[in-house]
């Protein structure tokens, strides 16, 4: 009986001893933030001249870069949280795409899932269709279908989170560094009487008052006296609630939204089909390429037909946080020259003649060489070129 005590009391030590590391962990993260952005930067960073360098190198690649992001993703819910209870009753000042979806992540444990499970996806995919590659062409199409059907599911589940509100890309906030606040009053600090002579000269950190002993944070310098003052002005954007930054669409704009979402599914789908086809031309096919475009495009047209006639304003009434996305929706458009058979009779012989003027050229080759080892990734896989 006494051995089994013990081994019941050992058990229960190691049980908890994984949530003490993990406690470990996040201060560690939390203390040491900047760092361990640098240190994701990179290895990311290594993830750009892997590839072509010896067999199976695209799989060690995208593996390490899966990783990192997966790993950077733990490390943005570890820094959220922190920043949540560092100093709950002093407002910090966020960006209106994290006021927006840290409102609905900390409203909606559902949205908050949903999110997360479409961001591992996204950081998993192009690994899961090279593993699937390794199959055969009919299994990799497989995966890629389901892949962004599956993307497409959470989308609209997100869209009815938020009440039938446009998607935004990504789905979570963004990483937002935990900065120490002032420890007396949040505002003042109290110095011991010693150090005054050395924090008290011009463009020392801080000032001390001589009187009072209180320090005074430091003020900005003359030559950025502007942007700082920029900074403390309040938009409008800025006192409005966070659900209010995206404007509920319906009717024509419904329609746009839900069209944008399923595109990347109908795309794949009629890619997958029409590759595979013994009769026709394969990737060269415009047939998909056309399908595609038309789709993305007339959703961009609805949205803006429907902004036009139903809002007040038309496009001069969206929020900030509205033009931004529409304008990396914009910006998005431009991958299409990397797809399908766009990239298959166009952009496929610009760049191996761009690279093939760089050989044999100092630096430039380095160059050369490194756009024809991404190259195989934009011609072998679908990924590489998605946008949603």
């Amino acid at each position: 009986m006494d051995r089994l005590k013990q081994a019941a009391d050992q058990t229960k030590v190691v049980v908890k001893l994984p949530p003490k590391w993990l406690n470990m962990y996040g201060d560690f993260i939390t203390k040491n933030a900047g760092a361990v952005g640098q240190v994701e930067g990179a290895l990311r960073s290594l993830t750009y001249i892997l590839p072509g360098r010896f067999r199976e190198s695209d799989v060690a690649s995208e593996s390490l870069n899966s990783g990192v992001q997966l790993l950077a993703l733990y490390h943005d819910s570890l820094l959220s949280r922190a920043l949540a209870h560092s100093v709950p009753q002093r407002k910090q000042h966020q960006s209106p795409h994290n006021r927006y979806t840290r409102f609905y992540s900390e409203k909606s444990p559902t949205y908050r899932r949903t999110a997360v499970t479409l961001s591992v996806i996204q950081y998993t995919e192009l690994l899961l269709e090279m593993i699937a590659k390794r199959k055969g062409e009919k299994a990799r199409w497989r995966v890629v279908v389901v892949l962004e059907a599956v993307k497409a599911m959470c989308r609209l589940i997100l869209m009815r989170l938020t009440n039938s509100r446009p998607l935004l890309s990504p789905p979570l906030p963004e990483r937002e560094l935990v900065q120490e606040q002032p420890a007396h009053d949040e505002e003042t600090i109290l110095s011991p009487p010693s150090e005054r002579s050395e924090r008290s000269e011009a463009g020392s950190e801080r000032w001390t008052m001589p009187r009072t002993s209180l320090t005074l944070p430091p003020l900005p310098s003359s030559e950025d006296i502007s942007s700082y003052l920029l900074s403390k002005v309040l938009t409008a954007d800025d006192i409005k609630p966070p659900k209010a930054l995206l404007h509920r669409v319906c009717g024509l704009g419904e329609a746009a939204e839900v069209l944008y979402i399923i595109r990347p599914v109908i795309y794949a789908s009629a890619l997958a089909y029409w590759s595979q086809r013994q009769d026709g031309r394969g990737k060269a096919d415009w047939r998909p390429w056309l399908l595609g475009l038309s789709i993305e495009y007339g959703a961009r047209q609805l949205a803006k037909r429907d902004m036009e006639t139903r809002r007040p304003g038309g496009a001069r009434g969206l929020t900030q946080l509205e033009r931004e996305e529409l304008k990396k929706r914009g910006w998005a458009l431009g991958w299409w020259a990397m797809r399908g058979a766009f990239y298959e009779n166009v952009t496929k012989g610009v760049i191996r003649g761009f690279t093939g003027k760089l050989k044999n050229k100092p630096l430039l080759d380095m160059v050369g060489n490194i756009v024809d080892d991404y190259e195989f990734l934009w011609d072998q896989h679908y990924f590489p070129t998605a946008t949603l």
